[in-house]
């Protein structure tokens, strides 16, 4: 038996809860992958998955053995790493989730940067506002704009995102611009689906905190939607700049309430915990954190925090 051939299939079963996911990823078959499963519990003497025809689970014995696995895999890629990483460029595959308006907007004009600087990494980039589980989905790295929460998983902070409400010259000469935020309540407002504070909207000014939760018009889990409806004159929209910066430049919108904030989210890259992180992420999350702390001059720490899977905030802005 290829123990270690059998340790990568039974992770992955693990991690993505089917045998023809885990064989998607291996680009092996099932049958390659029932295979391994049943030698190692052979080998073992014990069960280590739950099966039915569609999922797979890790029994108690399993869960403890998963654990295991997953560090001595790490131990072993390091091993490679370290031996071969001085020699040669980095290579393999890279997949990537990031959110459907940050992928086209910013992050797929720097995308050819990296990979002239590591021709040999294959990038496999999937655009998804979906609330994509990084693990079960098999992605090395996950872009998320959120405010996240604790959790096992690893989050790298990369760069701020400012936001400010803004609106249409047309639609403010028509319904009258708001001076203080108790006046959003007398507006149409269009809100994002997904933010964990729901469609209330926080706003800091000299006078304190402000929770307002205006009547929205429109919800939508795309903000690239949100700021074609503010132009259209539809209403008032809290938008990240960076969605709303060439609107803004164009005069086709305009920030109101300059005198209050909204709290700022920021650009993270999550992954899953191990002791080693491998090269091709570690690559490509620094070279986010140079290319967009340039982009926007910052020159701040990025420090590192554990997330919550299951409450990314929102998913795309």
């Amino acid at each position: 038996m290829d123990k270690v051939a059998s340790l990568r299939a039974f992770v992955k079963v693990v991690e993505s809860g089917s045998f023809a996911e885990a064989g998607r990823q291996l680009r092996l078959s099932r049958s390659a992958i029932s295979k391994y499963i049943a030698d190692l519990e052979e080998s073992l003497g014990v069960q280590l998955l739950n099966r039915t025809t569609r999922h797979a689970s890790p029994t108690e014995n399993g869960q403890r053995y998963f654990e295991r696995a997953v560090v001595i895999l790490s131990e072993i890629e390091a091993a490679d790493q370290a031996v071969s990483q001085a020699q040669s460029a980095p290579r393999g595959l890279l997949r990537v989730n990031a959110p459907m308006s940050f992928g086209t907007m910013r992050l797929g004009p720097v995308l050819a940067e990296f990979m002239e600087a590591y021709p040999e990494l294959q990038l496999q980039i999937v655009l998804s506002d979906d609330l994509l589980d990084p693990v079960q989905d098999g992605f090395d790295v996950t872009l998320r704009i959120a405010e996240l929460e604790s959790s096992s998983l690893i989050a790298r902070k990369i760069m701020p995102v400012a936001r400010m409400i803004c609106a249409s010259p047309d639609y403010l000469a028509r319904h009258g611009t708001p001076r203080h935020p108790q006046d959003l309540r007398e507006h149409a407002s269009l809100t994002y689906g997904f933010l964990l504070t729901g469609n209330q909207w926080k706003l800091t000014g000299k006078d304190g905190d402000h929770w307002i939760q205006p009547a929205w018009s429109l919800c939508v889990n795309n903000a690239e939607v949100l700021r074609d409806a503010a132009i259209k004159g539809r209403g008032l929209a809290l938008l990240p700049e960076f969605i709303a910066a060439d609107a803004l430049r164009k005069g086709d919108l305009r920030t109101v309430l300059d005198d209050y904030s909204a709290p700022p989210l920021s650009l993270y890259a999550v992954y899953p915990p191990t002791r080693h992180l491998s090269v091709k992420v570690r690559l490509f999350i620094d070279f986010l954190v140079e290319r967009f702390g340039r982009e926007e001059g910052e020159a701040r720490g990025h420090g590192e925090a554990g997330v919550n899977a299951s409450l990314w905030g929102p998913a795309d802005v």
